[in-house]
């Protein structure tokens, strides 16, 4: 496999758009690599990926044994990439709401950064297909993460980030705590708390047309307390403990 940008992307129950997730990630310009991480998936999206990882050289497949959140699956993903020394990793959903054809421009956007972030909000609102009281409840949380934290950045619940190698070195990936959405604004706040360079890139956020989506009133909940968590991490500072360079 090549040893430069990684695709992680978590499954449970995908079996509908793996095989076209995988065709859209392997016809890039770019060469990437493809990580699936399975949780022991019950409608065969495991075995789907190991027949996918048999035929393309550029796929790979990290099994678990039972469904251990978002946050577990990527960081078991993160552990997978360093060990092998890739320098771009970015985590991505496998519904196809994320389009693989903005990883080449979040990929040169990361050769100034230490973590891009694909943002729906940023330089306007670029969702589609989400019902209105989904869209305000995503736009409302974005707010509240800012008011809550400091963080400057339009769109700090997103799941389509690139990270620098050592960005991912200099998380304590072990102590990350939250396992579901909110998993995305610790990543987030860790790097930003440390001064390293974050930017946006605009991306096109479309909603999944096959399966059912994962969010749930215990996720949201989970989203609305860890802000105040890791206030208390930095010191109640709305603000990095280092200045970014």
């Amino acid at each position: 496999m090549s040893h430069e940008t990684l695709i992680v992307v978590p499954t449970f129950n995908e079996r509908e758009n793996i095989p076209a997730l995988v065709e859209r990630v392997l016809a890039l310009p770019e060469r990437v690599d493809l990580l699936i991480v399975d949780d022991n998936s019950p409608d065969g999206t495991g075995e789907l990926a190991d027949q996918l990882s048999r035929d393309h050289p550029q796929v790979a497949v990290l099994h678990r044994t039972e469904k251990g959140g978002l946050g577990g699956a990527y960081c078991a993903g993160f552990d997978w990439a360093l060990q092998r020394d890739y320098e771009f990793v970015f985590e991505m959903d496998g519904d196809l709401s994320h389009d693989p054809g903005d990883i080449p421009q979040m990929r040169r956007a990361c050769l100034e950064a230490d973590l891009v972030l694909g943002s729906r909000y940023c330089n306007g609102i670029r969702v589609i297909n989400w019902p209105l009281k989904r869209l305000v409840l995503s736009l409302c949380a974005a707010r509240y993460v800012q008011w809550i934290t400091g963080m400057p950045f339009s769109d700090p619940t997103g799941g389509f980030k690139c990270f620098r190698r050592n960005t991912l070195k200099a998380i304590n990936l072990d102590a990350v705590a939250s396992n579901g959405y909110s998993f995305q604004i610790e990543l987030t706040h860790n790097v930003w708390r440390q001064g390293l360079r974050i930017v946006e890139v605009p991306i096109i956020f479309t909603d999944r047309f096959q399966g059912t989506s994962k969010m749930s009133p215990k996720i949201v909940r989970e989203a609305l307390l860890v802000t105040w968590r890791l206030l208390l991490q930095n010191g109640l500072r709305r603000a990095p403990s280092r200045r970014i360079p």
